[in-house]
């Protein structure tokens, strides 16, 4: 096989023919249609939410629940991530700079439990008003919608953990690249999905 045949864009996979360039592309196609599936798993909620808007039953409202302060700044924290990402991919087509490497997983890996934190706290506050799932339909799609891409974000979290042991104990070999290839591309989906959920859940929470 040539080795061409074994590179992927912008990355060399494997350089000692532990993974073949067939292999490694039946991987990430797999992945991709693991990703367009959990989209529509999303776009069910979506517009489930679209849907029960207006079904407040007289309870709590997203003008008066929603916190536009910690929803922007949660939105400015993953989108940073999603940058600091990057910059891990960045560092991984150089394997002479794992140090970096595990520095920028790091600083993702932060900046996403910082994000699990803050959501938690809104969270906390809607429940301290009587904003729970049970009091009406709204409430039921919003509960079902959002933390649910809260759930995304600490399996992705655990999986930089686990990532980063990988480098460390294992190193930098075809496997382990392509893992962190499939890890990218569900932390940017975690982005996209968020800032549809910033756009059409908070923003257009506004409006109501």
């Amino acid at each position: 096989m040539t080795e061409s045949s074994l590179k992927h864009p912008g990355l060399s996979l494997d350089p000692k023919g532990e993974l073949s360039g067939d292999k490694a592309e039946n991987g990430l196609f797999g992945f991709w249609v693991f990703l367009m599936s959990d989209a529509v798993i999303f776009a069910l909620l979506f517009a489930t939410y679209g849907v029960m808007l207006a079904a407040t039953a007289g309870g709590p409202t997203a003008l008066g629940e929603f916190k536009m302060g910690s929803a922007g700044l949660e939105t400015l924290i993953l989108l940073t991530s999603s940058f600091t990402y990057g910059m891990a991919s960045i560092a991984l087509k150089y394997e002479a700079r794992r140090a970096g490497l595990l520095g920028w997983l790091g600083v993702t890996l932060a900046l996403g439990l910082v994000f699990l934190t803050l959501e938690v706290h809104d969270f906390t506050s809607m429940f301290a008003d009587g904003a729970s799932p049970m009091r009406s339909g709204f409430l039921s799609a919003f509960f079902a919608l959002v933390p649910l891409h809260g759930l995304h974000v600490l399996v992705g979290c655990l999986w930089i953990a686990v990532m980063m042991v990988q480098v460390v104990v294992i190193g930098l070999d075809a496997r382990v690249k392509l893992n962190l290839l499939r890890l990218g591309l569900f932390w940017h989906f975690l982005d996209i999905i968020w800032i549809a959920i910033f756009t059409l859940v908070y923003l257009h929470g506004l409006i109501r």
